[in-house]
């Protein structure tokens, strides 16, 4: 590779690299990321495009060696093998001690180095340049049925139409009980709606889990080929600002606003033996929010088709779990680890406080009692 590139370098390889090495790769300021051929997977070289105006960048300034892990700055490279060789030098970051906003703790990476996504721990503009770059398609899935589509589901659509993956190509799948209520929305370029009629169960227990069963049904049969990644959503919630292509990932999972600081005893799982969903007190890392889950198409039809199992055998055994697919969905994720997670951010409830920043999705005030034919 010669010298130094000023821009991302577009090149032929043969896979598409997952959207978590892209934002290690890209993360550092006045860093670019070349794309270099490889016979059995696309290698990255990470290099300094220019001298850092920060000081400690100049002092700790080092280059990349195979087979170390090279600090600069803030930034950690930690290096990936495969096949016993080093294919990938991603950094990730290690901000020393930064303050708590509002008493919510940021903690920017898992204890298995999955990145946690907070506005500031990426650059949204080489984000962009690479999706530019590498186009893909977005689906957005989300249920609407009952009271719930005829309170919720327009501010959810019409918020999604200008904050969901702004300038990018995205599908809407929309599952509703009664068709003739579909809102009209005048959609913005490159987004498409498709809609199907469900079943409304009895109970909105039922609702929140039989979901799952509907999911699996829809990837297996036509999503998995329309996009490349896939996001589903709860209806009572509205997009407050962009929620973009910094969100992709190959599992994604959602911190629940209310526990991201908590230790996992105080963690709502199922705590019962009996049950499918059971996870035993001391285990477990985050308590995830079933109102977004994502993903690439594969691992969330494996994800939806686990949770329908464990449901469905719950049931067998007469037994339902504590948080319904919350539940199922938790003790997934505590065996399938998610690649990347967001922040609360990416999900809010100002029922907590009100002065959250970088809000991106916001759950919706609500009375149970006016929008569930059962409490």
């Amino acid at each position: 590779m010669d010298g130094v590139k000023s821009s991302i370098i577009k090149t032929s390889c043969r896979r598409r690299p997952s959207p978590e090495l892209i934002h290690g790769l890209i993360a550092a300021n006045r860093e670019t990321v070349t794309c270099i051929k490889s016979p059995q997977f696309p290698a990255f070289w990470v290099e300094s495009s220019g001298e850092s105006e920060s000081r400690s960048l100049k002092q700790r300034e080092s280059c990349l060696v195979f087979g170390f892990t090279v600090t600069i700055g803030m930034f950690t490279v930690v290096y990936v093998f495969h096949s016993n060789r080093t294919l990938l030098s991603v950094p990730k970051y290690t901000t020393p001690n930064p303050e708590p906003v509002n008493k919510i703790e940021l903690r920017t990476k898992t204890p298995w180095n999955a990145p946690i996504l907070w506005e500031g721990t990426f650059n949204r503009t080489y984000l962009e340049e690479y999706y530019r770059n590498n186009p893909v398609t977005i689906g957005l899935t989300v249920f609407a049925l009952g009271k719930y589509l005829d309170k919720y589901l327009e501010k959810f659509l019409a918020s999604a139409d200008k904050y969901f993956m702004p300038g990018h190509k995205v599908i809407y799948y929309v599952m509703v009980d009664d068709h003739s209520k579909l809102p009209y929305i005048q959609y913005g370029t490159s987004r498409f709606l498709k809609s199907r009629v469900v079943a409304k169960e009895a109970r909105w227990q039922d609702v929140s889990m039989m979901r799952m069963k509907t999911l699996a049904d829809m990837l297996q049969d036509f999503i998995k080929d329309e996009v490349d990644y896939v996001f589903c959503m709860d209806v009572d919630m509205d997009f407050r600002a962009p929620y973009g292509v910094e969100t992709l990932g190959e599992l994604v999972a959602q911190a629940q606003a209310w526990f991201m600081n908590s230790p996992n005893t105080e963690f709502t799982y199922e705590r019962r033996p009996e049950s499918k969903a059971y996870i035993e007190m001391g285990q477990g890392d985050f308590y995830y929010h079933a109102a977004v889950f994502g993903g690439t198409p594969s691992r969330v039809l494996d994800l939806v088709r686990s949770c329908y199992a464990g449901i469905m055998e719950d049931k067998k055994n007469n037994i339902e779990a504590v948080w319904h697919d919350e539940s199922h969905l938790n003790k997934y994720f505590l065996e399938h680890k998610p690649t990347l997670i967001l922040s609360p951010e990416y999900c809010w409830d100002f029922t907590i406080y009100t002065k959250m920043e970088h809000v991106k999705l916001a759950w919706a005030m609500k009375d149970y009692a006016e929008v569930r034919d059962n409490v």
